[in-house]
């Protein structure tokens, strides 16, 4: 290994300017790291600094939470689907709600990871690693939902199309067969993607290790990491590639899954608008996610000058724009249904909005989702990071709800004598809480055993005479 201290320039990124001079570099990375301490920083959490009591708090509760869907699975494969508010006319209920959900807020960690990426936009940096876990652990809870929404979810692996002797098939031309492809997909290669950026800070780890069963569990999932100028150039190669990769399926997976309710004849399903539609709804779902698990590690692990109001501003700004469209959807899908004069189309909306048993839903769907995030005009707003986490939490619950009155439209069919109502059970609701208990237990787990943020990264974005920008070929030189 070269003990000398000149700068190996990389020969895959174009290099920085010599004197590390950076657009507003201060609002990005707050304190005066350098490669050494901002190292330390991030891996202490995990090898060195024990977890805050807080952390104990939110996976008790977490976990506590998840035997709620352990509790309503039990039930639901003893008795059937019948334990659900589930009938006819409403086959689907809360458990096509929260899949839905649950694929949308997975969706800006590839969004961050992937596009921004490609793009060369430095404020990623910061929160793309945990917005990826994010995404991972989202999936993981949205996968549920339609294994056992099938009603005898053992024979889940019909779904797959493999040779078999009985000839059983499933409907190519189903999307509910599409989603199988599109989903595991996504989660596929977005797995891919996040192991590969974890790999040299996996490594980091091994390197700070304090006990030997730390070492050997770093060292294993590191493949070997040396930090060469083989293992970067293939390492820079492969994760562009993924990048690649992942970005048409930002806009592939929410599309299919559009496509559930998109290619039935359903009055206000039928409609071309709802593949941008959904996938506008993703991101925006996605964005207010990262802000809600931003925040805390801001606070319980001293991370305000890695993850700063600058992260949470552009954050808002993204989820102003992306909440725009999906009002616009929701204009959009008013006026078709008047200017087309089809009564069945107008009947549903004229339903859904004001004669209908559910539309108080539709409107806390337009409070929560598209007037109250009408404050992100107001930059105070955008830099108050207390504002942003409520106005997240606002496009949480009017996300949910947006999913909820697409599905409650079947109450309403086109002969008054197949009316019905919709009212969810105990069992819906366990299974939908012990989803986000699942969801937290899994997140507090990443953060107390990886890092929360990307080391490899964050060093490359300080200061040249910091030893960033290639920060790990410096480190390689000086060692």
């Amino acid at each position: 290994m070269s003990t000398s201290t000149a700068f190996v320039e990389d020969p895959v990124r174009p290099q920085p300017p010599i004197d590390g001079s950076y657009k507003h570099p201060e609002e990005l990375l707050d304190a005066n790291h350098d490669i050494v301490t901002l190292g330390d920083k991030i891996a202490d959490v995990v090898v060195a600094k024990p977890q805050p009591k807080v952390w104990w708090f939110f996976f008790l509760v977490g976990f506590g939470l998840l035997q709620g869907l352990a509790i309503g699975l039990v039930w639901l494969f003893y008795m059937g689907v019948g334990v659900w508010g589930i009938n006819q006319p409403v086959a689907w209920g809360l458990a096509i709600v929260n899949f839905v959900w649950w694929i949308g807020i997975g969706h800006a960690g590839t969004l961050i990871s992937a596009i921004l990426l490609l793009m060369h936009q430095k404020w990623r940096t910061s929160i793309n690693r945990f917005a990826e876990a994010m995404t991972l652990f989202a999936v993981a809870c949205a996968g549920i939902f339609p294994l056992i929404h099938m009603g005898r979810v053992w024979l889940a692996y019909w779904l797959f199309p493999f040779p078999n002797v009985m000839a059983m098939w499933p409907q190519p031309r189903s999307p509910l067969m599409w989603d199988v492809f599109a989903v595991s997909t996504y989660l596929t290669v977005s797995l891919l993607f996040w192991y590969v950026g974890l790999i040299p800070d996996l490594a980091v780890l091994r390197d700070s290790a304090r006990n030997k069963l730390q070492r050997w569990v770093y060292g294993f999932f590191s493949l070997g990491w040396r930090g060469s100028a083989f293992h970067w150039r293939r390492y820079e190669k492969l994760y562009l590639l993924l990048a690649g990769l992942s970005t048409p399926l930002v806009f592939s997976v929410h599309t299919i899954v559009s496509f559930d309710f998109a290619v039935s004849i359903v009055p206000l399903w039928h409609a071309t608008i709802f593949p941008p539609f959904f996938v506008a709804g993703a991101v925006y779902s996605g964005f207010a996610m990262v802000v809600w698990l931003a925040i805390p590690l801001r606070h319980l692990y001293g991370m305000k000058d890695v993850i700063t109001l600058r992260h949470l501003e552009l954050c808002a700004r993204v989820m102003l724009v992306t909440g725009l469209l999906v009002t616009w959807g929701y204009a959009l899908e008013v006026w078709m249904a008047w200017y087309s004069h089809s009564a069945y189309e107008w009947h549903t909306t004229w339903q859904r909005m004001w004669a209908g048993p559910y539309a108080w839903s539709y409107w806390a769907l337009i409070l929560t989702n598209s007037v109250i995030p009408q404050l992100f005009w107001s930059r105070k707003v955008r830099m108050n990071e207390w504002m942003v986490f409520l106005i997240s939490g606002s496009v949480h619950i009017g996300m949910w709800f947006e999913r909820y009155v697409i599905v409650i439209t079947l109450t309403r069919d086109q002969i008054p004598g197949a009316w019905g109502r919709y009212a969810p059970t105990i069992w819906d609701y366990s299974l939908m809480i012990g989803s986000v208990g699942l969801f937290i237990t899994l997140f507090c787990l990443f953060v107390r055993f990886l890092p929360m943020i990307s080391i490899t990264e964050m060093r490359e974005f300080l200061p040249f005479k910091q030893g960033g920008r290639d920060g790990h070929s410096c480190m390689e030189n000086a060692k």
